[in-house]
């Protein structure tokens, strides 16, 4: 899942992470999703493998969604926060997020953290 307001950034993440993880791995199945109380039914309901927030989205920032994912949700799924500025990175581990990538980001940067995670994920 991919949470932003702003749809340019849903349209960038899903370009820099890419329709798949590797060469033979499967595609990506995308949910792009606008508003916070959506993000949290939609967890409640489904299952995701990673969750991509936007932290700088206002009224709902993905952190504050993701504190409250990883405390009221069982088994909740793993998550990167994208930030704004670097001084937010203490307030991306408050939210228990497994990955941090930073505003403008690299497209690789952010192909690569969801990678380590979801590897991570799977060898758990």
């Amino acid at each position: 899942m991919v949470y932003s307001l702003d749809r340019r950034v849903r349209e960038q993440v899903r370009a820099g992470v890419g329709p798949r993880l590797s060469v033979d791995g499967p595609p990506i199945e995308w949910v792009e999703v606008a508003t916070g109380p959506i993000v949290i039914d939609k967890v409640e309901r489904g299952r995701f493998d990673l969750l991509i927030l936007d932290a700088e989205a206002p009224k709902h920032g993905g952190m504050g969604l993701l504190r409250q994912i990883k405390e009221e949700i069982k088994n909740p799924p793993p998550a990167i926060v994208l930030i704004a500025r670097p001084e937010d990175r203490w307030l991306a581990s408050w939210s228990l997020a497994e990955g941090v990538v930073e505003y403008p980001f690299d497209p690789l940067e952010l192909h690569t953290t969801a990678k380590e995670i979801l590897v991570g994920a799977a060898t758990r």
